[in-house]
């Protein structure tokens, strides 16, 4: 008998047997659909977690930011750019979610990041690194969905209160997220599609909905806001 026939023989045979075993699986969405998955996300935040990137040369900073954020087919239409992000094998991970950390001059884990506002009447929107991941992400992917989340405040937020505490003050601390919000429109052409509250810290309900009529007044109604950030237990109950 013919060696290759033989071959194809146990090949075909093995298919069938594997195709047998396995399980069957019934899908029963009658009782409704669960969580939808948005995509793959990538972090910036924590304390200078990116902060060397900024400083490599090219053609190398070039080939990793590709590598991040890069969609190799943008001919198809706005409607399909997260489909062919999710499918593209020559760009690694065409992230479809860039979350920064908020700078809050203070120290957030591996290091500092500095903040729009070192004070009440300060503003410099030119401080820090995040704008210019967040602009480069959104050069590849213009798709892409922005996440501003605070791992600290500045002490002038606590308005001469806890420093320790940010919601003590919650118009203050709205108005101070609200004008990072601000500055990633207007000086970065930059749309931030969700705001968190405090990384892996307590919720405050108040502050929540302050935030919200807040975003909601400056015109950001389309402003997610992601809360808790260190458990949802009690959070829907409270709110």
């Amino acid at each position: 008998m013919d060696t290759r026939f033989v071959v194809l023989l146990v090949c075909v045979l093995s298919l069938y047997l594997c195709c047998r075993a396995q399980p069957t699986y019934v899908v029963d969405a009658r009782v409704g659909l669960g969580r939808q998955f948005d995509g793959i996300g990538g972090l910036s935040g924590g304390g200078a977690t990116s902060r060397l990137l900024v400083n490599y040369n090219d053609p190398y900073r070039e080939q990793i930011l590709d590598f991040l954020f890069k969609c190799s087919i943008t001919a198809f239409a706005t409607f399909f750019m997260d489909v062919v992000c999710c499918f593209q094998p020559k760009f690694g991970a065409s992230l479809q979610i860039l979350k920064v950390e908020i700078g809050g001059d203070a120290q957030s884990t591996d290091g500092t990041e500095s903040s729009h506002m070192h004070a009440a009447g300060d503003l410099n929107y030119e401080r820090g690194y995040e704008w210019w991941l967040m602009t480069e992400a959104k050069k590849r992917n213009p798709n892409i969905k922005l996440y501003g989340l605070s791992w600290a405040y500045p002490a002038w937020v606590a308005n001469g209160g806890d420093t320790s505490n940010p919601y003590g003050f919650p118009e203050l601390t709205a108005g101070y997220i609200v004008k990072w919000i601000q500055g990633a429109r207007s000086q970065y052409d930059l749309d931030i599609d969700y705001v968190g509250i405090w990384n892996e810290r307590y919720f405050n309900a108040t502050y929540i909905k302050t935030l919200r009529e807040v975003l909601d007044e400056n015109g950001f109604s389309s402003v997610q806001i992601v809360a808790a950030d260190s458990s949802f237990s009690g959070i829907s109950t409270a709110m």
